[in-house]
């Protein structure tokens, strides 16, 4: 279905051709003036040198041309040479009928993609914190956008599970219990099914066994021995690593649950191990990496960059690999498994030279098609008020579970407000306007930007916010149920012509999801989306208290309004389910 700007600028194409102008000065667009017109369209400004000619009277030809087009209701030259552009109400109510019977409200699926998305990046044996929270939340968004484009999407959370942080936790783990199995060199059996430790354990260990080899070079070094056993197949510390594999990975789950992100695959640094030795003969082989002062570097400065990059390391002096060829190597894996199209990264934007270059490394490798995508979305920080990363009162990084829990306890509060439910309920509906304020919250924000994170005003019912969304969409099926209460079906009724400005207004604002999506899945930018559906609230809202739905006594026009009430309602759920979140029956 074609986005209602391509039909309009289709009609103005053909309106600059006949009166003798290129067709390409006909492309319009939404008016920043809506007090007075709709649409609008430029091209006689652009065409006033292109012919000689005074921008109205290009303007005033095309104007003649159109004549009584009935897409239109009002087109008018303007000084001093704008085209002011109002559709035909007929026009928009077929197209909002259209669109409501459309596969995907009319949003068309490009040549589909398979695209990865790798997000989460969360580090076994530690447990989630708000750092975590945006990559999930945007990641998990931008995997739903894609996806209802029409691509193949596999979602990736690309654990930390590999390097330093093992050898820590084996090391403190033979210091606490030496007894086990597992540091018994003459044990020949097989080793035990269950984890000789919780996830409070675990969580408790790392830290300490980090701080102590930062105090006592003799553990550190232990725990290097250790890391290096791990990685060269011993078996007893194989057998260890998959315990705090197993038990993270069930923590991480339950988790990112909470959040409703999900992902199709967990996968991490581990499974990219097998691939380094390959690559790193690869790129000596066809000349690309070098040594340099005992490491081995791959240089990534181009014809045109404004400024010199340092190479990319992908082996220390040392012989140990780094990020960057786990990175790498886990490209050759992924083209080797799934030889996606695209790939899009989400980490925090001070990583961009990280990405920029094992991109340009895995270019000139030849790992990926020379056509592939390498998206880096890079995000802000999420601050407190005092606009320094957001800390617990005790000023330590907060548990992402705690979080969550605080957002969802005043959203309970709000609810208990007005209390018009059981606590039950209050409790049940808070957890899922909870997760909408949170979510809401971080995506309204253009992803690399850093912003205030403010509970009160992220859990309030008003203004640009996930609850107000929510509102919106509880009040509109309270509308729909009543209407059915009374015994009506609007069945196949149509969308009349809008009755007044405001329904006017809430019929433009729909017409305009398709574009709005496009351009969402184009930018890889939730915020369009978010931006979107406030808008949508906002006119749904106003539509609402300047219209007496249930009072209307032409049943025509009353069914029309239920109608275009589905079609808002339908259209905001979808909205909010690429960005992760639902809406509950009653707030």
């Amino acid at each position: 279905m074609k986005k209602i700007l391509e039909l309009i600028t289709e009609e103005f194409e053909k309106a600059f051709e006949k009166a003798g102008y290129d067709k390409k000065l006909g492309k319009v667009g939404i008016s920043n003036r809506p007090d007075l017109c709709q649409y609008q369209c430029n091209g006689a400004m652009a065409g006033a040198k292109l012919y000689h000619k005074a921008p109205i009277m290009i303007a005033n030809d095309v104007v003649e041309t159109i004549g009584s087009n009935t897409m239109f209701s009002s087109v008018e030259a303007v000084n001093p040479g704008f085209i002011n552009i109002n559709l035909n109400s007929t026009f928009v109510a077929e197209y909002l009928n259209n669109m409501e019977t459309a596969d995907k409200f009319g949003v068309e699926n490009e040549k589909q993609k398979t695209i990865i998305v790798d997000y989460g990046g969360a580090n076994v044996a530690k447990p989630l914190h708000i750092g975590h929270l945006r990559s999930a939340v945007i990641g998990e968004s931008v995997k739903r956008i894609v996806k209802y484009q029409g691509n193949k999407v596999i979602g990736d959370v690309h654990l930390g599970d590999w390097g330093l942080q093992m050898g820590l936790i084996i090391t403190e783990l033979k210091e606490r219990k030496p007894d086990l199995v597992y540091f018994n060199e003459n044990y020949s059996g097989e080793y035990p099914t269950e984890a000789p430790f919780t996830i409070s354990e675990l969580e408790e260990i790392y830290p300490c066994a980090s701080k102590k080899s930062k105090e006592d070079p003799g553990y550190k070094e232990r725990s290097q021995h250790a890391t290096l056993q791990l990685q060269s197949g011993y078996a007893p510390y194989r057998a260890l690593w998959k315990h705090i594999m197993n038990v993270s990975k069930a923590d991480l789950k339950k988790n990112y649950d909470n959040l409703n992100v999900e992902f199709d695959l967990w996968k991490g640094e581990s499974d990219a191990q097998p691939y380094i030795p390959g690559l790193i003969d690869d790129l000596v082989e066809k000349g690309l990496a070098y040594e340099s002062q005992g490491a081995l570097v791959v240089d990534i400065t181009q014809e045109g960059d404004s400024k010199e990059y340092p190479p990319c390391i992908v082996r220390k002096s040392d012989g140990a690999a780094l990020y960057a060829t786990s990175d790498i190597a886990t490209l050759v894996e992924r083209e080797k498994d799934f030889n996606p199209d695209k790939y899009v990264y989400l980490a925090d934007k001070r990583q961009s030279l990280h990405y920029t270059q094992f991109f340009r490394v895995a270019k000139k490798a030849g790992i990926v098609k020379p056509d592939s995508e390498l998206v880096f979305i890079g995000f802000g920080t999420m601050n407190g008020k005092d606009g320094k990363p957001f800390k617990t009162r005790e000023g330590g990084v907060m548990r992402l579970e705690n979080l969550i829990s605080q957002i969802n306890e005043a959203v309970y509060d709000k609810i208990m407000e007005n209390r018009s439910v059981s606590e039950e309920e209050a409790r049940k509906t808070a957890k899922i306007v909870g997760l909408a304020a949170l979510k809401y919250g971080d995506l309204s924000n253009q992803a690399s930007k850093d912003y205030i994170f403010d509970i009160d005003r992220f859990a309030s019912f008003e203004g640009n916010t996930g609850p107000y969304i929510l509102y919106t969409i509880v009040r509109i099926k309270s509308i729909l149920n009543k209407y059915k209460e009374a015994g009506k079906e609007a069945g196949t009724a149509a969308i009349l012509p809008a009755h007044s400005e405001s329904e006017k207004a809430l019929m433009l604002e729909l017409t305009r999801f398709n574009a709005m999506m496009e351009n969402a899945y184009e930018e890889t930018a939730p915020h369009k989306v978010c931006s979107y559906i406030y808008d949508l609230a906002n006119a749904l809202n106003h539509f609402y208290h300047e219209t007496k739905i249930m009072a209307e006594e032409d049943e025509a026009v009353q069914a029309s309004y239920v109608r275009l009430l589905t079609l808002t309602r339908r259209t905001l759920e979808v909205c909010i389910d690429v960005l992760g979140f639902s809406a509950p029956d009653r707030m």
